[in-house]
């Protein structure tokens, strides 16, 4: 089995009655109206059914192959299904109109970018790596740079990469030893990159590598890594490519997972340097990578989330076909499809309610980085922003680590048949498995929003948007026939506030507060992406109960209440518990020693 029906009809839910197409009434978004959303999402969702999800099962049986001279081929169709995408004018359809782009909100290229990660993730990954390409370009590249490089990344005739981990420099990127001696009028690169998502391929005309490097007078440390633009082939001054650069792989990783996309090391300067372009200022090229990072870890949530809802379809259908044991006695006491079995209802059930909870979440994010980018008045644009800058590690590391449990949990639908290859549940496992590792680990993104962000304003971004979650538990309580709900998140919301003020308080601890904030940080990034999953699942029930109330008896709209409730009644309490380990104190993990 390798089913994938793209879910637009959860999409729209979100975008149409959980966020009322908000991004659509910003400034630069005229032409972007609902009926070209609409036909955005089903345009888009044949691409990801049609062309991109048969080649799931291909790319994790083939792998991507890597050539006697250092090339790497990609499984079968995939570079056909890559230039399907960039034909269609997918790449650039989050992309400024200034840039070349479609011009579309950043919430819509969110919602199309799980269809295609949920069809295929190791196809996926390559253009999402260029779309943090062209951020960091667009952000910090000079004039040149941009007319030369941009058009084609926006395109997607050239796509792009990261280059930061080496092998003695993982996390810490203060170690980096990759060397970039001037030479006129560019920089002489050479060093090596290992992890690099696709490296080296056969799918586009030009790579361009953006590259973290030193030059030989730089400082030790952060302050001394500049961010350099390295082709895959040189361009000449009309545009057309010229002679193949001193860039090669030199081999491929053989991983659990995403088996179709080339993970590469790469060798710079093996024949006297590769050519590269220094990117912005000196010696803030961890500061300008980090317009490209947090790019990608946005995108690495939604990816997650698009492994799980593949995972919900295998695992429904699957329940649906299996005939095995009799149902209750309640039940009519009948031979039975698993389905009807109420342990395996739990397991779907709390399946589709997390990955609607997690959807929902992420593409609220994505609409406050619209507001963030569009808004006429600062003052929104930079609320926006904190409160962004506070989900983005939620979306990141919850998303993922959620995909991978709901990811097992297929599998234990299926049974037995989900422990072998040919259903393709454990597939998903596998490919999922890399999302919490790559883009900054998810312990790094929990210590970004328990340390970084909620020190910085004293948690004054996550006290604005639990206000949100307040109002939320007020509209639950009015509707009795919701107000179990609203008692519901208001605990979970009481839970978030306590931790909150705990991490800050023992946090600020000149002399512990550091050891206070990496062991709270796990707990509490937990206990919030279960409460801000909760109060989206809250707006949802909110919404459905609406339209039910107004007549619908579209069996979508009682889905969504169940979903809810399960995520409130069910879900949530599990994450609750993240209160307690986090007044539990720090002592126990003081005390151990490890040997």
């Amino acid at each position: 089995m390798n089913y994938y029906a793209a879910p637009v009809r959860d999409l729209r839910f979100v975008l149409e009655e959980l966020l009322a197409h908000r991004s659509l009434n910003l400034p630069g978004f005229e032409e972007a109206t609902p009926d070209l959303v609409e036909a955005v999402l089903e345009e888009a969702a044949k691409l990801a059914g049609d062309v991109w999800g048969p080649l799931n099962d291909v790319g994790d049986k083939q792998g991507a192959m890597r050539q006697a001279d250092g090339s790497v081929t990609t499984p079968d169709g995939f570079a056909a299904a890559y230039q399907a995408y960039v034909e269609g004018g997918w790449n650039g359809i989050g992309v400024s109109e200034s840039l070349g782009g479609q011009n579309l909100p950043e919430v819509v290229a969110s919602a199309v970018q799980e269809m295609l990660h949920g069809a295929n993730m190791a196809l996926g990954l390559c253009p999402m790596l260029t779309a943090g390409a062209i951020e960091a370009l667009a952000h910090h590249g000079n004039d040149d740079q941009k007319a030369v490089y941009l058009p084609k990344l926006v395109e997607g005739t050239w796509t792009g990469t990261m280059n930061l981990t080496e092998p003695q420099a993982g996390s810490d990127l203060s170690k980096v030893r990759t060397k970039a001696i001037p030479e006129g009028g560019h920089y002489r690169i050479s060093g090596q990159k290992i992890y690099i998502t696709w490296g080296e391929h056969d799918a586009a005309e030009n790579i361009i590598h953006l590259v973290l490097a030193r030059k030989p007078d730089a400082p030790e440390g952060n302050k001394g890594i500049s961010l350099f633009l390295v082709p895959k082939f040189l361009v000449n001054d009309d545009g057309s490519l010229g002679e193949r650069n001193d860039v090669t792989c030199a081999s491929i990783e053989h991983k659990l997972g995403i088996h179709g996309s080339p993970t590469c090391t790469l060798s710079f300067g093996e024949n006297g340097g590769a050519v590269g372009y220094l990117v912005g200022e000196e010696g803030r090229g961890l500061n300008h990578m980090f317009t490209m990072m947090n790019e990608a870890r946005h995108k690495v949530g939604i990816q997650g989330i698009g492994v799980a809802e593949r995972a919900c379809q295998h695992a429904f259908a699957y329940a649906l076909e299996r005939t095995q044991g009799r149902s209750t006695k309640a039940r009519g006491g009948k031979d039975c499809t698993i389905s009807d079995h109420l342990d395996v209802r739990r397991m779907l059930l709390s399946m589709r309610s997390r990955t609607d909870a997690l959807r929902a979440l992420a593409l609220y994010c994505a609409a406050e980085l619209d507001t963030a980018r569009h808004a006429e008045n600062s003052d929104a644009r930079q609320t926006a922003q904190a409160r962004a800058d506070i989900l983005i590690p939620v979306i990141k590391s919850f998303s993922t680590d959620q995909a991978v449990d709901i990811a097992s949990m297929g599998i234990q639908v299926h049974g037995g048949m989900g422990y072998v290859e040919e259903t393709g549940a454990a597939q998903l496992l596998r490919d999922a498995r890399i999302a919490p590792i790559y883009e900054g680990t998810n312990g790094i993104q929990a210590l970004d929003l328990a340390g970084r962000k909620l020190q910085r304003d004293n948690g004054e971004a996550l006290t604005a948007l639990l206000k949100e979650v307040a109002a939320t538990v007020e509209q639950l309580n009015a509707d009795p026939a919701l107000a179990a709900l609203g008692r519901g998140l208001a605990a979970g919301l009481d839970d978030l506030k306590t931790a909150q003020a705990i991490v800050l308080a023992e946090g600020q601890d000149p002399d512990s507060g550091a050891d206070a904030v990496q062991a709270y940080a796990t707990p509490f990034l937990n206990l919030a992406g279960h409460v801000l999953c909760a109060w989206q699942m809250g707006q949802s029930a909110l919404s459905a109960k609406a339209a039910i109330d107004n007549g619908s008896n579209d069996p979508f709209y009682t889905a969504k209440m169940r979903s809810a409730e399960f995520a409130i009644t069910q879900w949530l309490p599990v994450g609750r518990a993240q209160r307690a380990v986090i007044e539990a104190g720090v002592q126990c993990l003081s005390d151990f020693e490890v040997h």
